[in-house]
């Protein structure tokens, strides 16, 4: 799977939180918010340095919000795990066994969520 077809199907499947989602398509995914923060944080900068409004980051936050919630919660069901475990980020050192989670490789048996 490459970058603009893992990001094809996060955003194709934002409503989506049954099946899974592999480790790539996952970290695409993370990748590819990351670098639209990043520019959206520049944008905010450029335009927007006096009033503090930061309207573009505010719109690519609810743009990928519930996509990377739909991926998160695909991305434990590939590796066998409800999709309630990702309310342990609640916790703060949730994120850790989180991160461990997502970095897993996927389970090779059919799982209940398959």
């Amino acid at each position: 799977m490459t970058f603009f077809q893992a990001i094809n199907v996060c955003l194709n499947k934002y409503t989506i939180f049954s099946g899974t989602a592999n480790r790539v398509e996952y970290w695409y995914w993370r990748l590819f918010e990351l670098l639209l923060a990043l520019v959206s944080f520049r944008l905010d900068a450029i335009f927007f340095s006096e009033n503090n409004v930061n309207s573009v980051s505010l719109f690519v936050f609810f743009f990928t919000f519930l996509p990377g919630i739909s991926v998160s919660i695909r991305r434990l069901h590939d590796i066998n795990k409800s999709g309630w475990w990702l309310l342990i980020t609640l916790t703060g050192i949730g994120n850790f066994l989180l991160l461990y989670w997502f970095l897993l490789p996927s389970e090779n048996k059919n799982n209940i969520y398959n």
